[in-house]
């Protein structure tokens, strides 16, 4: 496998951006799965803090982690905001579907991530249903442009400045896309210690209720890097059940 640090022209964001990607040996193609970082990261740190390279060793899956700054990988309206969400959906997967040797169709890409990574990935995941076949999130911030949560103001100072017309609302945006023919497979899951528990438990029960195929799992742990470490790895399972190779 190949380790690739990539600087790259992003032209959502006006700037060069920079990403982490692990190649599989072999010409390929291969599906691809965009893996996204929390708030307090960046683009390095599912390479830093978790053994990612050697749990797809051997799989046929190229793994790309782009940075998402703290946007929640939402489009930010405001004169001088950045286009996350046109920086993955465009940038990103625009440069890997062009420069590697992928299968660059919905049925073999992916997406997954953590905390605002999660909130990400179900977001982009249900916004843009014909990009992505498969969708893993860990312990995410549901609530985020959902509801504005008592003690989480550096969150809800973010959610302030987006369109309040519900297009980043992941119980509206679940609503829209429950019956779809595209819907893409969604794996969720929560440590049982963890802050973010209450919101992801309400957001399965409302995801049963509209019939939004999908599976959740509640296991011990809490909002850490060990918690993450172990689970990605059932993601990586589940998403190579589903992706096409």
């Amino acid at each position: 496998m190949a380790l690739l640090k990539i600087h790259f022209p992003a032209a959502s964001l006006g700037k060069q951006a920079a990403m982490y990607a692990i190649l599989p040996p072999g010409k390929g193609p291969f599906p691809a799965l965009y893996l996204l970082h929390g708030l307090s990261d960046d683009y390095t740190i599912w390479q830093r803090r978790t053994s990612i390279e050697r749990y797809v060793e051997g799989k046929g899956l190229i793994v790309v982690m782009p940075d998402g700054a703290r946007s929640f990988y939402c489009n930010d309206p405001r004169p001088a905001g950045a286009a996350y969400e046109d920086h993955i959906i465009k940038d990103v997967i625009g440069f890997i579907d062009e420069t590697f040797h992928t299968i660059p169709r919905r049925d073999a890409r992916a997406i997954a991530g953590l905390s605002m990574g999660g909130y990400g990935t179900l977001m982009l995941a249900m916004k843009h249903p014909d990009m992505f076949s498969a969708a893993c999130a860990h312990s995410s911030a549901i609530n985020f442009s959902h509801s504005s949560d008592p003690g989480m103001e550096r969150i809800n100072i973010i959610a302030d400045t987006l369109p309040r017309d519900g297009r980043y609302d992941l119980y509206l945006l679940a609503q829209k896309v429950a019956k779809a023919r595209n819907r893409p497979a969604l794996r969720m899951d929560c440590g049982r210690s963890d802050g973010l528990l209450k919101e992801n438990r309400q957001f399965h029960a409302r995801l049963k209720k509209i019939g939004f195929k999908h599976e959740y799992r509640e296991y011990p742990g809490n909002h850490n890097w060990a918690y993450w470490d172990e689970h990605i790895q059932e993601s990586l399972e589940f998403i190579l059940a589903r992706v096409k190779k």
